[in-house]
């Protein structure tokens, strides 16, 4: 699969910044070029936010997070890039300019991308030397969360870049959706339209306030189309006949005026006073980050739910997630771990994240847990039990653990965990982890796991193949010739 080496995003505000994290916590490195004189900040606030939720998203090991550089010029930040990102505010002669100065300073072969919301690609590439490598890219906010991208091409764009573009989303968890003409505001923008002007009608009219509206959608049909979208959600609303029994019942309906969906409000200063008083009796005094900061924790739990749907095989958005953490867990997220079985493996390194603690800024018990988890899992993974050898069918299985708390790990606090093998035979393994704190060398935890080897689809315990053997039974000779660490075999409330 086709990856992003190097990106570059010009301009680095809401949607740029987004652009930005994304990029980052995908291992790739970033030039950015923003003149503002606080997009430090914003950008750098944007990424603590979307760290934050990564943390909540997803278990699986991230890659090493990618360098960020701030240029001091646009052509400086092009020069290396194989996509570039440009998203500057939404004016014509704006974003233009801009785009004609990337293509003369681009690499011949870096794809440009324009965030914009609605304009023509076909407009933006006018005065382009190299046109058939625009195109939009047309992301959601929270870029780093909402995994979709409008792919639209203009009339000089060509078929390449608009499928090269679409082969470099996955790889980052997105999702390249092509639209196939171009036309102002694209797909999900017109949809949007459509619901914000008649929201706007009824307000105007004193039908309800705004967050009567917004209770609306996010009790009912916001929920649905989550995970369905629009016309499958109609589709059940069919019942056992389906859509055409659906259209055939509620088509009619479009003919009779219940809309103003062709009338424009007059957003007066009135109107705007009266949304802007609504909205901050909305808001409860929540500042903007902290708002951010709660539909980052909503978007998470939806998309992990969406993630077990299918029964486990994952469903919408959700299978996006399952598809983006096996190739993560795939490609191990880091360096490769240096075998050295003269002592206890070091495998799992890590800070204490917002997302671990809890309001005394002390990790949760169950983030000790994952990560007690994460180090069998990177030991299974040195021993030949990857991805690969799961889905085939045979895996180890957790069947008894014991976790002591020896001390406290904190927020933002660097920790490692290692692991000794105690004992194993063609079906068990023993192994004992202890989590560090990396600074001090302090034991925070330990954890005694036994597993066992089984074949996940008889549910029952088998012996190990011979190369995975040999790989555990190597470690575990090695392992045999140190000390019994400190407090294997206890068992809960035994005294010290």
């Amino acid at each position: 699969m086709t990856r992003i080496s190097k990106a570059a995003c010009i301009g680095g505000g809401v949607i740029g910044g987004g652009w930005i994290a994304r990029f980052l916590l995908a291992g790739i490195d970033v030039d950015v070029f923003d003149p503002h004189p606080e997009a430090g900040r914003i950008v750098g606030e944007v990424i603590a936010n979307a760290e934050k939720a990564y943390a909540m998203l997803t278990g699986a090991p991230l890659p090493p997070r990618g360098r960020l550089t701030f240029c001091s010029t646009l052509v400086e930040a092009v020069a290396d890039a194989d996509w570039i990102q440009e998203s500057v505010p939404e004016r014509l002669d704006l974003k233009r300019g801009v785009l004609t100065q990337i293509d003369a300073a681009a690499r011949p072969d870096a794809l440009i991308g324009s965030s914009t919301s609605g304009l023509l690609p076909t407009d933006l590439q006018r005065d382009m030397k190299h046109p058939e490598r625009l195109f939009v890219a047309h992301p959601y906010n929270p870029v780093y969360l909402l995994p979709l991208v409008e792919i639209v091409g203009g009339e000089k764009t060509s078929a390449a870049t608009i499928r090269a573009a679409m082969e470099r989303l996955p790889p980052i968890g997105m999702k390249g959706v092509h639209i196939a003409k171009e036309i102002e505001a694209f797909v999900g923008d017109r949809l949007l339209e459509a619901l914000w002007r008649e929201a706007l009608w009824l307000i105007h009219d004193d039908i309800c306030t705004v967050e009567t509206l917004d209770d609306v959608i996010r009790y009912s049909f916001g929920l649905r189309w989550a995970q369905m979208g629009l016309f499958q959600t109609y589709r059940i609303a069919g019942g056992e006949a389906g859509m055409r029994h659906f259209l055939a019942q509620f088509g009619p309906c479009l003919a009779w005026p219940w809309t103003k969906l062709t009338d424009v409000v007059d957003l007066d200063d009135a109107l705007i006073e009266k949304i802007g008083r609504q909205s901050d009796e909305q808001a409860a005094g929540l500042s903007i980050r902290a708002l951010e900061r709660l539909r980052d924790e909503n978007l998470v739990g939806i998309l992990q739910a969406l993630k077990g749907g299918d029964g486990g095989k994952g469903w919408g958005a959700g299978k996006l997630l399952k598809d983006f953490e096996q190739s993560l867990w795939a490609r191990g997220g880091g360096p490769a771990v240096t075998v050295d079985a003269s002592k206890p493996l070091r495998l799992v390194e890590t800070k204490v994240s917002p997302a671990w603690v809890d309001y005394n800024g002390h990790m949760t018990e169950h983030r000790y847990l994952q990560v007690f988890g994460d180090t069998s899992d990177a030991l299974l993974r040195l021993v030949g039990v990857d991805l690969a050898y799961v889905e085939a069918g045979h895996s180890y299985y957790t069947v008894e653990s014991h976790i002591r708390h020896l001390g406290e790990a904190k927020l933002g606090q660097a920790i490692h965990s290692t692991c000794q093998v105690l004992a194993a035979d063609d079906k068990r393994l023993h192994v004992f982890h202890t989590l560090y704190d990396t600074a001090t060398e302090e034991a925070l935890a330990t954890a005694e796991h036994m597993l066992l080897h089984v074949d996940s689809k008889a549910g029952k315990a088998v012996p190990a193949p011979a190369a995975v053997l040999d790989k555990v039974k190597t470690i575990a000779a090695a392992h045999s010739e140190l000390a019994l660490p400190e407090g294997a075999g206890r068992h809960v409330g035994e005294r010290r």
